[in-house]
């Protein structure tokens, strides 16, 4: 090869590479200026659903006012009911108090609310309002007297409704909103002494908030102490000894007090109760899921891209689609992997997007090169296909005009044979053999013509209602002409079968080519046993010989088209080659199964199993 050639050969091959990685590169560049909030999400709530359940802080406890608090009370809690549970709370000492529930429904004269207030004074004691106060809107987080010196807060809770996967989901949390936090980060930050968003792990800025995705405990982590057997005193408070309590409802009876997880999207999925506690939970545990920076995902994009449009370009088509899917599937065991013990959830929408866009992209090009190269090859195949089909017409043709003057010898040695003139030993002898040989040439083409058939997807099953005992018997008779001259004795051993679906001719052709077979490679005076039995649905034929046999090492070549085995092949028993072919062809499109077990010198034994319920269609 010259210089200048192996130069262009080099040049094209660089070329090709530079071509690959810009196609990745820019596809790359593209995909990631868009967000498939929908898609992340999907992949976010199956690594949530399917990962090991991270811990629970001992900090966060609920009081939950259930079915069962409005059954033992008769209705919602009231002033004074919950004036008591205020006053016996204070007593526990707890880190604080979260009313999560909407306290401006509690019933009560002015002076039972008035009370009620006053027992929220004696501890560290919030409202979670679901809504965010911009700055110099503060005073709109107040409740009307008497309960205007209850402090409330921001706390509001998130969903997906207008933002992001627009599927009405709550991922996130809210950290603070113009520098001023919720709920939640105050009360995380007094548990755990921080300052600010940045000691938090997962924190991201969204629309002058800061906002982290929660660490989504499944539903019941954060069991609720019934209201109503605080009240009763069957439940004491020492468990709320500096906790972070949270009050709300989970009765069942409003859809406003659950949210959409991860785990469900059912409106009543997970009480708003247990949602603070995951939300307060992830804050006061540092384990907000944690977002790589943009350019890990464009480096994954970009690697899973090129390495899809290398596998598809490169590789065989089947090679091709393996490396789409192992690249998928081990970037989402890596990702899956990540989430479930480093807490690090990777952007998977854009490198699953873009493989899968890669593979439709590249296919199309690769299809283009390949039908250039087929084009060349099927120019040259063309010749010899047309060949090989003058051939088949031509080997059709002969074997069909060849049978017509074939069956004339057979019959004009009939006539002589009935001729009423005598006829020595030797011209019957003669006559005897002109017979055989046009027979054995007759099975011979009909076994070519049936290969035709075969080869050109000819053959079709014409299935009728057949005893296969009555088949059998129709074939040992013909058989028994040629059992005769070697002193054969055929015995049948036939248990009472039912009719099933078969195409008589070839299964009759299948039972012939045994049963011949076994009398032509059996040595005189010996015996060929034929037995059919209905074992677990299925119709099981044998034929049992007494013969030459096949060694181990051959028997599975003996359906092969045209084989014959080293014993066979030592004597002077003439055959084709093509019977135990086209007998395994035909059991196989009945549905069946034919076997073999032979010892040389000691016999075979065949054996064929038909359905007894054939599920093949007919034509």
């Amino acid at each position: 090869m010259s210089k200048r050639t192996l130069f262009k050969k080099n040049y094209k091959i660089i070329g090709l590479k530079t071509l690959r990685l810009c196609a990745a590169l820019l596809l790359t560049t593209i995909l990631t200026n868009f967000k498939f909030h929908s898609v992340e999400s999907f992949f976010f709530d199956m690594r949530v659903k399917y990962k090991p359940t991270s811990m629970v802080s001992d900090i966060v406890k609920t009081i939950t006012i259930d079915q069962e608090t409005l059954e033992a009370l008769g209705q919602e809690p009231d002033a004074v009911q919950h004036t008591d549970l205020f006053k016996k709370l204070q007593a526990a000492k707890p880190l604080a108090v979260v009313y999560e529930a909407d306290i401006e429904n509690v019933v009560g004269s002015y002076e039972e609310l008035e009370n009620m207030t006053k027992s929220t004074s004696e501890i560290p004691f919030y409202v979670a309002a679901n809504t965010l106060a911009a700055k110099g809107l503060e005073h709109t987080l107040t409740l009307p007297p008497p309960m205007e010196t209850i402090k409330v807060v921001q706390g509001p809770r998130t969903s997906d409704t207008h933002s992001f996967a627009k599927d009405g989901v709550t991922r996130r949390l809210i950290y603070s909103y113009q520098d001023k936090k919720t709920l939640h980060g105050v009360l995380a930050d007094k548990v755990n002494q921080h300052k600010s968003h940045d000691d938090y792990n997962g924190m991201f800025y969204f629309i002058e908030t800061q906002q982290a995705l929660i660490d989504y405990k499944p539903k019941g982590s954060y069991p609720g102490t019934s209201f109503s057997k605080l009240l009763s005193g069957e439940t004491g408070f020492e468990k709320f000894r500096g906790k972070i309590v949270i009050i709300g409802h989970d009765s069942g009876t409003h859809t406003k007090d659950y949210v959409r997880t991860p785990f469900s999207k059912t409106v009543n999925a997970m009480s708003s109760l247990e949602l603070h506690a995951n939300m307060m939970d992830t804050l006061i545990l540092d384990s907000a899921p944690i977002q790589p920076p943009k350019w890990i995902t464009f480096f994954i994009t970009f690697f899973i891209s090129y390495i899809v449009i290398i596998g598809v370009l490169m590789l065989t088509p089947v090679q091709g689609l393996n490396s789409l899917l192992i690249a998928c599937f081990s970037f989402m065991v890596i990702s899956y992997v990540l989430a479930s013990f480093a807490n690090v959830y990777l952007t998977m929408a854009h490198p699953l997007i873009a493989a899968f866009l890669c593979y439709y992209f590249a296919v199309p090009y690769r299809l283009i090169r390949e039908n250039q190269k087929s084009w060349e090859y099927y120019q040259k195949n063309k010749l010899l296909t047309q060949v090989e089909e003058l051939k088949s017409n031509f080997l059709r043709m002969m074997s069909h005009d060849l049978k017509t003057p074939l069956a004339r010898i057979a019959g004009m040695t009939d006539i002589i044979k009935r001729d009423s003139n005598a006829l020595s030993v030797g011209q019957t002898d003669a006559i005897d053999t002109i017979k055989q040989s046009s027979q054995e040439l007759t099975e011979f083409i009909g076994s070519v013509l049936s290969l035709g058939r075969i080869e050109s997807k000819e053959i079709k099953l014409q299935l009728q209602s057949r005893d296969v005992n009555v088949l059998l018997d129709e074939v040992v008779k013909k058989a028994e002409y040629l059992a005769q001259k070697k002193n054969i004795e055929i015995i049948k051993e036939f248990e009472p079968l039912f009719s099933i679906q078969v195409d008589t001719e070839l299964i009759r052709q299948v039972f012939t080519n045994l049963i011949e077979n076994a009398i032509k490679y059996s040595p005189e005076n010996s015996k060929v046993l034929v037995s059919t039995e209905d074992r677990d649905g299925k119709v099981i034929v044998q034929v049992a010989d007494q013969g030459i046999g096949i060694s181990q090492s051959e028997q599975e070549n003996i359906f092969v088209k045209f084989y014959r085995s080293r014993e066979v092949s030592n004597t002077n028993i003439k055959g084709s080659g093509l019977g135990l072919y086209l007998a395994k062809y035909f059991v196989n499109l009945h549905e069946g199964e034919i076997t073999i077990e032979s010892e040389t010198n000691k016999g075979s034994t065949f054996q064929v199993e038909l359905p007894t319920s054939l599920h093949t269609v007919s034509n």
